[in-house]
């Protein structure tokens, strides 16, 4: 399963970027919410236990989501992550990184099709992967931003594009608003210069521009006036205010000039 090798490859950038640093530097706050490099691989690993234990141990996924969502209930999410995992700085880094190899090869073998257990409704394999690398992408961006640094982007980014398509109707439903009939039209640009179109031409709602900067725009890790996408149309230009790739509660995007690289 190709988005299980992509996985893996997004995890080992992130790797080589953070394997250097000194152990204080974990520490550092992103522009993330103040998440920290070390909250940051705290959250990344807790969802990979989940998603290790969806695949391989379903009956332990469900006492874990009992528990989770007890936290959640009780508003501790965050000290119960940092309760199941209390490892920090290069430690941290060591156990998230091999848990994520063992992750991406066992996703790797199985049916992309298979159903697997999760906080929401169950997904399909190649969704739930997909979803992970999305998870290091996104967050995988504050930190490199943090640290001055420019990713090295490869068309690994389409399932990412795919997932904030897919996302389409929640980012209007989680946010109150009417899901529109038709999504608009995309033609986006891959890291390697390939053309990627989905739905039907439009000249009336239509996002044209860079696949990375889409991506940056569905995971809310830029503010749409921060990219050089061409957004044609009230319905892209609404989903793209509103854009929201992931799960949970309506999160609203950082405000224009609020992301950005710090050094």
């Amino acid at each position: 399963m190709q988005q299980a090798h992509d996985f893996i490859e997004e995890t080992d950038i992130l790797y080589e970027l953070l394997v250097s640093l000194d152990e204080a530097e974990f520490e550092k706050p992103t522009l993330f919410k103040d998440w920290t490099i070390n909250d940051i691989l705290v959250h990344l690993h807790f969802w990979n236990l989940n998603a290790h234990a969806s695949l391989n141990e379903p009956g332990k996924f469900d006492e874990m989501m009992e528990r989770f969502f007890s936290a959640i209930q009780s508003g501790k999410l965050r000290p119960y992550e940092n309760e199941v995992i209390t490892e920090r700085g290069h430690s941290l880094l060591e156990l998230w990184y091999q848990l994520s190899q063992k992750l991406g090869n066992d996703f790797s073998n199985v049916d992309p099709k298979l159903r697997v257990k999760w906080a929401g409704p169950d997904m399909s394999a190649r969704t739930c992967i997909s979803a992970r690398q999305m998870e290091v992408w996104a967050h995988g961006q504050a930190v490199f931003d943090l640290l001055g640094k420019d990713r090295p982007e490869s068309d690994r980014i389409k399932n990412v594009v795919i997932l904030g398509i897919n996302a389409f109707g929640w980012s209007h439903s989680v946010h109150g608003l009417p899901v529109p009939e038709t999504m608009p039209f995309l033609k986006l640009r891959a890291p390697s210069g390939e053309v990627w179109e989905f739905g039907e031409a439009s000249n009336a709602n239509a996002i044209t521009g860079e696949a990375t900067q889409f991506g940056q725009v569905v995971t809310q890790t830029r503010n749409i006036a921060d990219t050089e996408l061409r957004v044609i149309g009230e319905t892209a230009k609404i989903w793209m205010e509103n854009a929201q790739c992931f799960a949970g509660p309506p999160e609203t995007p950082p405000a224009a000039g609020e992301r950005r690289k710090t050094i």
